[in-house]
């Protein structure tokens, strides 16, 4: 019969229930639900276990023929990222956060962003450091705010 699975899962269902329990990662833990549904019989072919989970049958095929292949260990194991590394890595964003940390270090992003070219010899582009400084590691930059003319004038000596 089409699409009824036929896979021989070692793992007892009370082992696969304390692996999901311990999973921190969500897509880690959805691959182990998948065969605790296949073990206790509650979906009987991939497109119902994908129906359910709200994946495409060919990803819970992909995720079954992984643990064919190599069991729950190669189900589990994490394909290392492809792409581009990040520009400001670990040890920069360290030493960034302990000159933010600094009183009066920097008055602008603009210093920042000179001190990450010249110290850290970081080629990273202006708004790069703000997202960083501002949002990430939300350092709040000791800027004074413009005082107008009139207010200058006011202003009791």
């Amino acid at each position: 019969m089409s699409g009824v699975v036929r896979i021989d899962i070692v793992e007892t269902v009370e082992e696969l229930k304390h692996l999901m329990r311990q999973e921190k990662d969500a897509v880690r833990q959805e691959k182990l639900l998948v065969l605790y549904w296949l073990k206790t019989k509650m979906v009987d072919s991939v497109l119902s276990a994908a129906v359910q989970l709200g994946k495409h049958r060919t990803t819970i095929q992909r995720w079954l023929s992984s643990y064919r292949s190599g069991g729950i260990v190669e189900l589990l194991s994490q394909k290392p990222r492809s792409g581009r590394p990040r520009i400001m890595n670990a040890e920069i964003v360290e030493k960034l956060e302990k000159e933010l940390s600094q009183p009066d270090k920097f008055s602008s992003y603009k210093e920042v962003h000179e001190w990450l070219t010249n110290c850290c010899e970081v080629p990273v582009a202006y708004r790069t450091v703000h997202q960083w400084t501002k949002y990430r590691l939300q350092g709040k930059l000791k800027v004074t705010p413009p005082v107008s003319e009139k207010q200058k004038a006011r202003e009791p000596e």
